[in-house]
C-alpha cells in the first residue's frame, strides 16, 4: 500500500471536489452520522469551503485513488452555522481554526492517516497565523440507537491524545436527512477544542 498525503489549498481544491464529495457520501453514511446525502448538495457545499480563504484540504492518495480526505478553514468562513454558542461562550471567532469533517475507507484506517490529517490541518492554522484554538465537532447520539454497531468504538481517546477536549455547552445544531429518516432531522453537534502552541 503506497500512501501519499497532500494538502491542498486555493485552486489545487477545486480539481478533487468530484471525488471528495463521493468518499464523503459513501463514508457518512454508516454511523455515527447515518447520513443520506446527494452528490448535488455535496458539490455545492465544498464548493462553498473551497472559496473560503484559508481553506486546506488534506488528502491521502493510494496509487491514483484518493482514499481519504480532511478538510480546514478558519471558524470566521463558518460564522453562520456555528457563531452563536462560540459567541455565548466568550470566543473570539477570528481567533479559532475549524477543522471539518475527515473521511477515510474503511480499507485504508489504521495506517496513521488520522493523524496525518490533524497534522496537516493544525500546521496549516499555525502557517496562518493568528488562532488560538483549533477545535471540530462530532455529531451526539444515543447509545440505545438501532442503528449503532454493537462493535462500534468511539474516537473520542485518539483526539484526547490529540489534545482535545469536548467543551461543556459548546453544542451547535445542524440538519441533514438519516439513511432510516423520510427527512432531515436536528442533529446536535459537540464541539471539542484544543490550544494551539500552548495559549489558552
Amino acid at each position: 500500500m503506497a500512501l501519499e498525503v497532500k494538502s491542498l489549498t486555493g485552486e489545487e481544491i477545486n480539481a478533487v471536489l468530484p471525488a471528495l464529495a463521493r468518499l464523503r457520501i459513501a463514508v457518512f453514511r454508516d454511523w455515527p452520522y447515518l447520513y443520506d446525502g446527494t452528490l448535488d448538495y455535496e458539490e455545492k457545499y465544498l464548493a462553498t469551503f473551497a472559496a473560503a480563504p484559508g481553506a486546506v484540504c488534506i488528502i491521502a492518495k493510494d496509487g491514483d485513488d484518493i482514499v481519504g480526505a480532511s478538510t480546514a478553514a478558519p471558524m470566521i468562513e463558518h460564522a453562520d452555522e456555528f457563531a452563536e454558542p462560540f459567541e455565548k461562550a466568550g470566543f473570539d471567532l477570528n481567533r479559532i481554526f475549524y477543522c471539518g469533517e475527515s473521511v477515510l475507507l474503511k480499507s485504508h484506517r489504521g495506517h496513521g492517516l488520522g493523524h496525518a490529517f490533524f497534522d496537516g490541518r493544525e500546521a496549516h492554522a499555525r502557517k496562518l497565523g493568528g488562532f488560538t484554538h483549533s477545535t471540530f465537532c462530532r455529531v451526539v447520539r444515543p447509545d440505545d440507537h438501532p442503528l449503532k454497531p454493537a462493535d462500534y468504538v468511539p474516537l473520542d481517546g485518539f483526539w484526547k491524545k490529540r489534545g482535545y477536549a469536548p467543551v461543556e455547552g459548546l453544542i451547535a445544531t445542524y440538519d441533514w436527512k438519516d439513511i432510516d429518516q423520510p427527512g432531515e432531522t436536528t442533529h446536535q453537534m459537540q464541539f471539542w477544542m484544543k490550544p494551539l502552541d500552548g495559549t489558552r
